[in-house]
Order: C-alpha cells, then sequence, then structure tokens
C-alpha cells in the first residue's frame, strides 16, 4: 500500500515550506526549523555623534562646524584612535528662513551639519572619547552601538547550536509518531534578515553621562547573535 505524505508543521520551531509543499515531496517526511543563539560580551563599539551650528552665511556655518569636527578629530587621534576608524567626511548645509505673516519668507541664515563615526577598539576608552565630544562644540550624540570584534566565531557557535536544535526537534517528533529520521533531505539556510546585535538606546547613553558610568553601564550589556536553518528530514520507510 503506498504510504500517505506525512507533513508536520512546527508552532515555534518549524516553518511551511511553500516551494516543498508545492515540489509535491514524494516520501514521507517532516519540516523543522533549528534556532540557536550566543550570548557574549561587547569588547567593542561605534558611535556617533553631529555638530550643528547656524550662522548668517554659508561660508561661516561650515567654518564653524569644521572647526569643531577638527578639534573632535585630533583629541581622538592624542588619545589612541587611528584616523581608519574616524569617518567625517559627510556635509549637510541648509538655508533657513523665518516667515512673517502675510510676507515673504526672509532668509534668516544657514545651517550646516557634519557626522562623526567613531569605532572603538577597546570598550574601556569609551567615556573618554564622549567626554572630548561634548567638550570640542559637538551637541549631539546620535547612538552607540554595541559589538564584538570576532563576531564570525560566535555566529559559527550560534549556527551549530540552530543545527542541533534542528535534528533534536525533528528526532524528538518523529520518535512521538513512532518514526525515526532516515536523512536529510533538504537544508535552507539564508542568513539575510538575521537578528542584530543589542543596541544600546540613546537615552539610556544620556542618562548614565556621569564619570565612568558608561563603561560600567556597557561592561554590563550583552550581544545575543543568532542564527537558524530551515531542514526537511526524509522519515525512514515502514
Amino acid at each position: 500500500m503506498k504510504k500517505q505524505l506525512l507533513a508536520m508543521v512546527l508552532g515555534a520551531s518549524a516553518f511551511v515550506s511553500t516551494t516543498a509543499m508545492a515540489a509535491d515531496i514524494p516520501f514521507p517526511h517532516l519540516e523543522t526549523t533549528g534556532r540557536g543563539e550566543v550570548t557574549v560580551k561587547p569588547d567593542m563599539a561605534v558611535f556617533s555623534v553631529n555638530v550643528v551650528e547656524t550662522k548668517k552665511t554659508a561660508v561661516d556655518a561650515k567654518k564653524a562646524v569644521d572647526q569643531a569636527v577638527t578639534k573632535f578629530i585630533e583629541r581622538l587621534q592624542a588619545s589612541g584612535v587611528n584616523k581608519k576608524d574616524i569617518n567625517s567626511a559627510n556635509i549637510s548645509l541648509s538655508a533657513r528662513y523665518t516667515y512673517p505673516k502675510d510676507q515673504k519668507p526672509e532668509l534668516s541664515g544657514f545651517k550646516a551639519s557634519r557626522n562623526i563615526e567613531v569605532t572603538v577598539h577597546q570598550l574601556t576608552k569609551l567615556n573618554t572619547y564622549l567626554d572630548d565630544a561634548l567638550g570640542d562644540g559637538i551637541n549631539q550624540i546620535n547612538n552607540i552601538n554595541l559589538k564584538v570584534s570576532d563576531v564570525e566565531k560566535y555566529q559559527q557557535q550560534a549556527r551549530q547550536k540552530a543545527i542541533e536544535n534542528a535534528k533534536q526537534v525533528a528526532a524528538s517528533l518523529a520518535q512521538g509518531f513512532d518514526n525515526k529520521i532516515d536523512s536529510v533531505w533538504r537544508i535552507d539556510y539564508n542568513t539575510n534578515g538575521q537578528p542584530m546585535p543589542y543596541r544600546q538606546s540613546n537615552d539610556a547613553v544620556m542618562s548614565s553621562m556621569s564619570k565612568g558610568s558608561i563603561d560600567k553601564s556597557y561592561a554590563d550589556n550583552s550581544i545575543v547573535i543568532k542564527d537558524r536553518v530551515n531542514v526537511i528530514f526524509k522519515l525512514a520507510e515502514k
């Protein structure tokens, strides 16, 4: 007697493969999604700050932000930051207007802004760099992203956990239905859209601006690196 197609759709640990179903797989099988994650402590960060100035002329506005950025970069390099870890090439310049009632708009000045992004390889120096920024005319701290230097190593660990999870779930389900796994028939893996490491909110940064508190707050945080793999297993013939 011809065996019926066996397909199991698992809640949080499985997926429905429309491609596989459309292909009408001609043997008993089950589909699972294995998930894995690794929690690590950050050892580096990337932060960005803005300097914004409004002056009567475009030249003066640009000059003001350029001076602030130059001072900040000099202080960063004096503190040991490599030039390649500083990105400050972009600049934005726009006219500002006032709008008197029942009159034509009047030019009031020009607004210039520059963004500086800094990669910090020693997390213990983050507080020093932010203090330098605030003392150099920088008037906006945009965000601070926690990172880990050897991310690929931890991504591989998360991937292996996802593989083991997929195998364990498949074996457990097959056993529950008085069957067992015969072999892997298909593996679908796509890193696109994988969850990103933890990001500290700007509010949390600004609320911990006292000396040393930023370093401590980041030392207490963690990065969760996740991965997943979709697998179709062929069930053993009975």
